[in-house]
């Protein structure tokens, strides 16, 4: 019993010794609308992260050394209050029982950061797909940010950062002013 209570005594500590993970703030901003498509129709809003893996950036230094970045906070929460917000100001109101259902399902957000002392260069990929649908029908749409940056010197966590939540602003952008799912939601809601 003595042995058992010192090698789970060991692996405690050695968990509190190893270094911490990094991790970037994860902020997407709501591309909301300046004036009102519908008034008073309600809809319900659900999100899956599907994705393989949770960190949102890959390191490669070159020497045979890959890190995982993840994010402070939730990327299925941070994109699914985004779009609340952005549904919301377009007149929606976002409700648990409606017949009116949107599902975002997160396929992809990653960040591959390749860099040396002297130069980094980042590519940014997200992926999002939209399932609209209510006893009138379903529309699936795909949406999908890409970017790449260049910079001196090696990357920082805040340029990493910076790249992950403007490509993920780029695509509720893309979102908020499409026009096919503005009016398929308008007509059909």
């Amino acid at each position: 019993m003595k042995k058992l209570v010192l090698a789970a005594t060991i692996v405690l500590l050695a968990g509190c010794a190893s270094p911490k993970q990094e991790q970037i703030n994860f902020a997407p901003q709501a591309a909301t609308s300046a004036a009102k498509i519908v008034e008073g129709k309600t809809m319900s809003l659900s999100s899956q992260d599907v994705r393989t893996a949770q960190y949102v950036a890959l390191m490669d230094n070159g020497r045979a050394n890959i890190t995982p970045i993840h994010t402070r906070q939730n990327v299925r929460i941070g994109i699914e209050n985004a779009l609340v917000q952005q549904f919301s100001s377009q007149g929606y109101k976002v409700t648990v029982n409606s017949p009116n259902t949107v599902k975002v399902e997160i396929q992809e957000a990653l960040v591959s950061v390749k860099h040396t002392v002297m130069e980094n260069d980042m590519a940014a990929n997200v992926v999002v797909e939209l399932t609209v649908e209510n006893s009138k029908g379903k529309l699936v749409k795909t949406y999908t940010g890409k970017a790449t940056r260049s910079g001196l010197m090696s990357a920082s966590n805040d340029d990493i950062e910076t790249v992950l939540n403007d490509t993920v602003n780029l695509v509720l952008k893309e979102i908020s002013n499409d026009a096919e799912l503005v009016d398929y939601m308008k007509e059909r809601f």
